[in-house]
C-alpha cells in the first residue's frame, strides 16, 4: 500500500502505542499487529493483519490471516484510512504551520489522521473516554474486551482477542457492563451506540454520511459534542472535525477559552483534525 511521503510515521505509531489493547493490538516501532472480524457478503470473518511500514519505498506491508482474504478489499480500505494513508502532506502541512508546537517534540512533517480498523470500536472507545485520561480509558476498555470480546487463534502469543461486536453490547446486561467500573451514563451511550450500529441505523465508516451520521449520533443519550467530533476525526476521516472542548487541545494552547480555541482553529481549516493531533503531540513526554 503507497502513501506520499514525507510521514510522520513514528508520530502515528506513538499514538496507537499508547492505546494499544493487550490482546487486541500489539505496536512497534515498524507498525501494528491486530485481531479484526468484519462481516463479507453477510458472513462473519475473524483473523489478524499485520501492517508494516517500509519507509524507503513509502509503502506499508500487509499480512493478514487466510480466513480474512475473501474480504481483501474490505481489509486494504481499512488499513489504508487506519494510517490515513491517502493524505496529501504538501496540502496539510503549510496550513498547520502556525500549530504551537513543543521544544520537547518539534513538529514533523507529514502529519497523519490515525483512525482505524473498525469504526464502532473507534466510537466505543471515544465513549469510554469521555472525561478520563487516555490511561483510564484504555483500562476500562480492556475490561470491556476481557468480558465480552472473543477468542480467536492466531501466530501470535500476544493476539488473542476480538473487540466486542455492536451486536454483543447492545444485548448485554447493563449491569454487567457496569460492574466493569464504567458508569451508568456512559453504559447507556455505548449501548445505544451499539443497537444503533447493530440495527444498521448508523453506519461508521469514512464512506458514510457527515451530516446525518453526526446528525444520528448527536440524538444518542450521553454522546455529546466532544464525542461526535472525536467519532467524525477517528471512525469517519473527517479531516476538519474540531473537538474544541478537548482537554489536551485547550491545554496544549494554554487556555479554557473555548472560544477563543474555536477563533483559533478557524486558521486550520479544513484540517483541523490534524491540528488536534499535532496539539496532542506538544504535550507527549
Amino acid at each position: 500500500l503507497a502513501y506520499r511521503p514525507p510521514c510522520d510515521m513514528a508520530g502515528l505509531l506513538r499514538f496507537f502505542a499508547v492505546r494499544a489493547l493487550p490482546g487486541v493490538e500489539a505496536v512497534d516501532g515498524h507498525g501494528v499487529r491486530r485481531t479484526l472480524a468484519l462481516s463479507h457478503q453477510g458472513r462473519p470473518l475473524a483473523g489478524w493483519v499485520v501492517a508494516r511500514f517500509v519507509p524507503t519505498r513509502h509503502e506499508v506491508e500487509l499480512q493478514l490471516a487466510p480466513a480474512l482474504l475473501p474480504a481483501l478489499g474490505t481489509v486494504l480500505q481499512r488499513v489504508r484510512h487506519a494510517f490515513d494513508l491517502d493524505a496529501d502532506p504538501a496540502l496539510i502541512d503549510p496550513v498547520l504551520a502556525n500549530v504551537p508546537v513543543s521544544t520537547a517534540r518539534p513538529a514533523r512533517p507529514g502529519i497523519r489522521l490515525p483512525g482505524g480498523m473498525d469504526g464502532f470500536e473507534i466510537a466505543a472507545r471515544a465513549i469510554l473516554g469521555q472525561q478520563v485520561s487516555v490511561a483510564a480509558a484504555r483500562t476500562l476498555t480492556l475490561r470491556l474486551v476481557e468480558r465480552f470480546g472473543t477468542a480467536v487463534l492466531t501466530p501470535f502469543p500476544d493476539l488473542h482477542r476480538l473487540f466486542p461486536d455492536a451486536a454483543t453490547l447492545a444485548a448485554a446486561r447493563p449491569d454487567a457492563i457496569g460492574r466493569l467500573g464504567i458508569v451508568r451514563q456512559r453504559v447507556r451511550a455505548l449501548q445505544a451506540l451499539a443497537a444503533a450500529v447493530a440495527e444498521g441505523r448508523i453506519a461508521l465508516h469514512r464512506g458514510a454520511p457527515l451530516a446525518a451520521t453526526l446528525e444520528a449520533l448527536r440524538a444518542l443519550p450521553g454522546i455529546g459534542e466532544w464525542t461526535t467530533e472525536l467519532i467524525a476525526m477517528r471512525a469517519l476521516a473527517w479531516p476538519d472535525a474540531f473537538p474544541a472542548s478537548d482537554i489536551g487541545v485547550l491545554n496544549a494552547l494554554g487556555t479554557r477559552d473555548i472560544r477563543r480555541v474555536k477563533a483559533l482553529a478557524d486558521e486550520w481549516r479544513p484540517w483541523r483534525s490534524y491540528a488536534v493531533i499535532r496539539l496532542w503531540q506538544t504535550l507527549e513526554k
